[in-house]
């Protein structure tokens, strides 16, 4: 059996969950008047009515001014609580096969609408709606001109928040947009007036396709953006909930990668203009905070903890894949440490054969990537630290030269595998295996009942059992040869990630802090051992000693061994001082109580 087949065969209950558990699923706004349209019937080339409903993500203040901003009528600005949507990248000349996909042939209510989009994306001279999460638009539509703003809504992968208005050209009107923003970002909108920064030209062919768990809008997007000289193509098909449950999204998708290559990917034609204007690598994230309510059940956590970690690889996809920036592998790789140890926490209630298997395909992709990574820190710190420190010792040029060489090949080989049927189905089948809580199916009565049960009672059985792991490896530390130390770096990075998860259920004061402060501290000292050990392997792989680079891997060599003496020392503290932390976890020292107010972003002090 194929590595894709085994993920499929894993994924299958997820097609029958959707149908069945959508019941956990807060939609927060309405069927659009589209999803109305009677079976056969035309879809306008209007477009669809948005709900009224009152956005969740933003204060109540906010609602009541989104409503009837100043200077308009009520009617000019039409709310939209969220846009539900994930988009596919597809080969240009692969695009118009997917309209013949057989999910989109035997549930498509008709042949849809063709439109030419035309818009224009604007912004300050600083950029500043952007740093603040908002997008800008004007979209023109035959005679129809619509502003929309839209901005980036908390931990889930899928969500934004839109709001739209007409207006009568191309013009923006940014009076509309200004109740939604903050007092801070609209007074610097009154200071510096937005300009143009980039365009798109779009052909789209727009359907609307029925599934038993909703209703999904499918367009299949052909054309380009353009910044002054610069133009980049696009050629992807967009995903969008208009009714129903967002497991309608990942069915659809799944389907859709069964009938050719597709990636999956959340980074909006907004984010790629506004690079494509600056002529930078895309942005590249950290990994998202999570702010836990402590009364959340286990089954509820263990959503928000893998939301989590498929947001960041989402996130961390373009930039990896870019390759322009080395910071894009190093989180898409933490990404899937992330996630390989959120699958390591579920393994007490939900099948372990499947997990099994997604952790298998999370190392794998990991694993193709480890190359890449490794020539990037060794390429952009290693010999750079090393060649401006011994500037007298020759061979450094040479040394570069041949670590570009290599990185590029590890480089290209990331990319296939990032390109391969098998990465794609394995990103899309977690997106839907997360929505429908697919770790239910396949659970005794036992394991149903702990997902119901206070996540925090978990939470510090898992701390205490991964934290005394680390403290019985690292016995007699002192005396602990260097593999076993490997050992012990091992357990505090995946303590680390469980920390990362689960701490916030045990305490948010200056305990867990300090817990935390301490435990990054041992872990980055512990990788100064494995840095060694992987450069020793780079400067192998290249054969130093029997080029002109000899001299400058011998002082790369000899700088890291004397950098040694002072390691251990750190070392030492570092473990003298995490061991002595008291663990926040304590039910013996329970800290006050802390007042949370649930936002955007989740619940925050």
């Amino acid at each position: 059996m194929s590595e894709i087949d085994a993920i499929k065969r894993a994924f299958e209950p997820v097609r029958r969950l959707a149908g069945s558990n959508n019941q956990h699923v807060a939609i927060k706004h309405g069927a659009a008047s589209g999803a109305e349209q009677k079976p056969g019937s035309e879809i306008s080339d209007k477009e669809p009515a948005r709900s009224g409903t009152a956005p969740a993500d933003l204060p109540a203040d906010d609602i009541r001014a989104e409503a009837t901003p100043p200077g308009a009528a009520p009617r000019d600005l039409a709310p939209h609580a969220s846009e539900i949507e994930l988009k596919l990248l597809v080969a240009s000349d692969r695009l118009a096969d997917f309209n013949d996909a057989p999910i989109i042939a035997a549930n498509a209510r008709n042949k849809g609408t063709r439109k030419h989009l035309k818009a224009i994306y604007y912004d300050t001279p600083k950029r500043a709606l952007r740093r603040d999460g908002f997008s800008f638009r004007v979209r023109q539509s035959g005679t129809r001109f619509t502003q929309t703003v839209k901005t980036e809504s908390g931990n889930d992968p899928l969500r934004r928040g839109e709001w739209e208005a007409a207006v009568p050209s191309m013009a923006p009107d940014i009076a509309l947009a200004l109740p939604l923003v903050s007092d801070k970002l609209r007074a610097e909108l009154g200071r510096h007036p937005v300009e143009a920064v980039f365009s798109s030209d779009i052909h789209r062919h727009q359907r609307l396709v029925d599934l038993p768990s909703g209703t999904v809008e499918i367009a299949f997007d052909r054309g380009h953006l353009t910044s002054g000289d610069r133009s980049l193509p696009v050629s992807e098909i967009e995903l969008e909930l208009k009714s129903g449950s967002p497991s309608a999204i990942w069915e659809l998708a799944l389907r859709l990668a069964e009938h050719g290559p597709v990636k999956p990917s959340i980074r909006t034609k907004s984010a790629r203009g506004f690079d494509l204007a600056a002529d930078t690598p895309p942005r590249v994230p950290k990994p998202p905070k999570l702010r836990l309510d402590p009364s959340i059940s286990l089954d509820e956590a263990f959503s928000e903890i893998l939301r989590s970690c498929l947001l960041h690889l989402l996130q961390s996809l373009p930039a990896a894949e870019d390759g322009r920036d080395p910071e894009g592998m190093h989180q898409l790789r933490v990404a899937l440490r992330r996630l390989r140890s959120a699958f390591d926490l579920m393994r007490s209630v939900a099948s372990v054969a499947k997990l099994d298997l997604m952790r298998t395909e999370a190392k794998w992709l990991a694993g193709s990537l480890s190359g890449a990574r490794d020539w990037d820190v060794f390429r952009q710190d290693t010999l750079r630290t090393v060649a401006g420190g011994c500037p007298s010792v020759s061979g450094f040029d040479a040394l570069g030269a041949l670590a570009d060489e290599r990185r590029a090949s590890c480089y290209e080989a990331a990319r296939r595998a990032l390109a391969e049927r098998r990465c794609q189905y394995f990103v899309i089948g977690l997106g839907a295996w997360i929505e429908a809580r697919g770790w239910r199916s396949d659970v005794t009565p036992e394991g149903l009942a702990q997902l119901a049960e206070p996540a925090v009672n978990f939470a510090r059985n898992i701390l205490s059992t991964q934290h005394a792991k680390v403290l019985k490896r690292g016995r007699k530390f002192k005396s602990l040869p260097t593999e076993e130390r490997h050992r012990v770096r091992l357990a505090a990075k995946k303590l680390r990630y469980v920390a990362d998860f689960l701490l916030p259920l045990c305490g948010h004061g200056k305990s867990a802090k300090r817990f935390s402060r301490r435990l990054a501290d041992l872990q980055q000292e512990l990788g100064v051992y494995n840095d060694l050990a992987t450069t020793a392997s780079l400067l192998a792989d290249v054969d130093a000693g029997a080029t002109r680079s000899g001299m400058a891997g011998a002082a790369i060599a000899g700088w890291q061994a004397h950098a040694m003496v002072g390691v251990e020392a750190r070392l030492l503290k570092a473990w003298s001082e995490f061991t002595g932390v008291k663990v926040p976890w304590s039910v013996d020292a329970p800290e006050p109580p802390i007042k949370l107010a649930q936002t955007s972003a989740g619940w925050l002090r």
